[in-house]
């Protein structure tokens, strides 16, 4: 192989960093409000459209209620954001709703979480994407012809700018999410500036009827479609539990700085939130989704427009900047890469979140490896995949993948702040100081405010809508959860399988060794394994080869005698001319004889320089190794002879996958510890 795959790495992610740039990779409030805030403000550019759609299966009457269900948002809103400011001060290790579940309501606790929040970043990375491509669809037509293919390489893309490291793709996003902000609260501040002068702002679609499949719903019927309503709105919350995720990722103080951008993040998502869904409101925007039993009319001509509206953002924004078309220009530009960028919220909680799962041997260990950039690749490389398999599997199609939204994320927000009532209560009986106390029952409070809200969220969104899809992720989790209960499961037997014994019987030297080396022909890589055994000074030493072919075998016996070589030769038959299986039977053969003592086949392999070359050589070996190696007592040793090919492949960077040499071979569990 040549040098081209390292050099195509390094374009790609940069140079490698040294454990030591860790702190450089840091980062400070102003790029850690975009970093981790992109998913919870991108929320507002559909959350408000949810809403009306949802509205709009009871007609025009049902926007009528638009104003209370988001203020019923911003409420839940308001109160996630000051409990999860309780949780990162209290939990800085990056665990977030994870840590707080297992070290106050156990592990199988902190599991459900994980499986909740797990599958929600994924669902991030699908969503948000998908989205993204369905607003791109409007400036191309090739774009909505496939937008699967270009979901796929906008997954890969933020993909690249993660694996380059947090720092490097924090900076890439702050800019464009600034924008995103700057236009639209500048999109709110113009429209009601107009308003109050006493603009007649419309809508483009004011003027157009909304036919839903249940007009005139009334009583229980109403009631449930304002639940649903408001469970729709509330996708406006997701990624607010991602800076708890994150709080390694923070400069010192740490946790402080990570209260502070969340308390930012809560206050600029409620206010471009309640702005565009006011404006959208008091401009009678309208919005129609088919598949959820709604159309869009135009009463002049009866005809049906839903499949050509425009999103209720873009509507707002066409309406107040009517008299400044660059700036609706900018508003819907910024719109649909946010959307982009939200789902690196995902790029930045996921990975960090895997790691303190395979540290706790709930993953794969791998996945609490840091790559070249310092960034836990693996965990990236996983993410990526999966939400790819998502938008592949659902077409990109948001109207499905919304439905398996928000669930987890208000899982995780219960448990949560349940284990965060239990962290005060714990503290409290020990805590003596009035004034800590004072600041202890005030948490306390928060979070248990917070434990109920959220609750009775939950259940609103399960009950909306488990049949329209919630049902997926109601699945997901529990086998997410027995699977991780599986591999911790495997981590602790392996573990309770290599603990030492008996000092006596783990140190007993074996009482002999028996050394054989394989042979094929007489060639240099035989006569350097001959000899390279003999040095070993092993009890008995054999070489052994099976005849496949008589004339060959005696030749082979004829030549070995004529170099009077110091070793025994032995001949296997092998009427069946297999290699493999009369190997295996002498070597067990030994081991019956004499179980105490121990046997080392050594066998000559070709390092070859090409990709080719492995095909054409070593497949034997390869065969005969791989076998030999589940025989108790059984020592295999290759005896490399490196061919004029394997010269070009000297002072090559070892080729690794991410991440996969950044900790030691085997280490052990790491618990998560109680903080006092």
């Amino acid at each position: 192989m040549s040098k081209v795959p390292d050099v195509v790495k390094r374009v790609l992610l940069g140079r490698a960093l040294r454990s030591s740039q860790a702190s450089e990779q840091l980062l400070p409030k102003r790029i850690a409000l975009p970093v981790f805030a992109s998913d919870a403000l991108s929320s507002v550019a559909y959350a408000p459209q949810e809403i009306l759609i949802t509205l709009g299966i009871a007609g025009l009457a049902g926007y009528a209620y638009t104003p209370w269900i988001a203020a019923a948002v911003i409420v839940i809103l308001l109160v996630v954001v000051a409990s999860y400011r309780q949780n990162v001060r209290a939990y800085q290790s990056g665990g977030g709703d994870f840590e707080v579940a297992t070290t106050n309501l156990g592990g199988n606790w902190g599991l459900v979480v994980a499986s909740a929040l797990l599958v929600d970043y994924v669902l991030t990375v699908a969503v948000s994407i998908s989205s993204a491509v369905d607003n791109l669809s409007a400036f191309s037509s090739l774009i909505d012809d496939h937008k699967v293919l270009f979901a796929i390489a906008l997954v890969t893309l933020l993909t690249v700018l993660n694996l380059r490291g947090l720092k490097e793709s924090g900076v890439a996003f702050a800019i464009p999410t600034y924008l995103f902000m700057f236009g639209v609260l500048s999109m709110m501040l113009w429209g009601f500036t107009r308003l109050a002068f006493g603009a007649d702002l419309k809508a483009e679609t004011a003027g157009l009827e909304v036919h839903g499949e249940s007009v005139g719903i009334a009583g229980f019927g109403l009631v449930f479609l304002l639940m649903r309503a408001f469970a729709s709105g509330c996708a406006a919350l997701t990624g607010v539990e991602a800076i708890s995720n994150g709080v390694p990722a923070f400069k010192k103080p740490k946790g402080q700085n990570a209260a502070t951008t969340l308390l930012m993040l809560g206050l600029v998502a409620m206010t471009m939130f309640g702005g565009i869904t006011a404006l959208a409101y008091i401009t009678d925007a309208k919005f129609a989704d088919e598949a959820l039993g709604s159309t869009l009319i135009d009463p002049a001509t009866g005809e049906d427009v839903t499949e050509v509206q425009n999103t209720v953002i873009a509507q707002v924004a066409k309406t107040v900047f009517s008299n400044f078309t660059p700036m609706y220009a900018f508003v819907t530009t910024m719109t649909a890469l946010i959307l982009i960028l939200a789902a690196n919220t995902a790029y930045n909680g996921f990975p960090v979140l895997g790691s303190v799962l395979a540290q706790n041997r709930y993953l794969p260990r791998q996945l609490h490896t840091r790559g070249d950039r310092l960034a836990f690749s693996n965990g990236i490389i996983m993410l990526a995949g999966a939400a790819i398999l998502l938008i592949f599997a659902f077409k990109a199609d948001v109207t499905k993948l919304i439905q398996l939204y928000i669930v987890g994320v208000f899982v995780s927000f219960t448990i949560s702040q349940t284990g965060m009532v239990r962290h005060w209560n714990r503290l409290l009986r020990t805590e003596t100081d009035p004034a800590v106390r004072r600041q202890m029952v005030t948490s306390r409070t928060i979070n248990t405010i917070g434990l109920i809200i959220t609750g009775v969220v939950l259940v609103i969104v399960l009950i909306t809508k488990f049949t329209h899809g919630a049902y997926i992720v109601c699945i997901a989790m529990p086998v997410l959860f027995l699977i991780m209960r599986g591999i911790r499961t495997h981590y602790d037997r392996v573990s309770l399988e290599l603990e030492p014994g008996d000092p006596d019987e783990e140190h007993a030297l074996p009482a002999r060794n028996h050394a054989i080396v394989l042979v094929s022909k007489i060639h240099k890589p035989t006569l350097r394994a001959l000899a390279y055994a003999r040095a070993t000074r092993p009890s008995t030493l054999e070489a052994i080869t099976v005849s496949v072919d008589s004339e060959e075998a005696a030749r082979l016996q004829d030549e070995w005698d004529a170099r009077n070589l110091p070793v025994p030769l032995k001949i296997l038959d092998s009427p069946y001319r297999e290699i493999t299986r009369p190997v295996l039977e002498y070597v067990k053969n030994v081991r019956r004889r004499s179980p105490r003592d121990v046997v080392t086949v050594f066998i000559p392999e070709y390092v070859v320089g090409h990709w080719w070359e492995h095909i054409l050589h070593n497949q034997s070996a390869l065969r005969l190794k791989g076998r030999l190696l589940f025989q108790p007592g059984v020592m295999v040793t290759s005896v490399p002879w490196q061919l004029d090919s394997s010269e070009r492949l000297k002072g090559r960077p070892e080729p690794v996958a991410p991440g996969s040499v950044r900790r030691a071979y085997d280490s052990g569990p790491t618990k998560i510890a109680e903080r006092d």
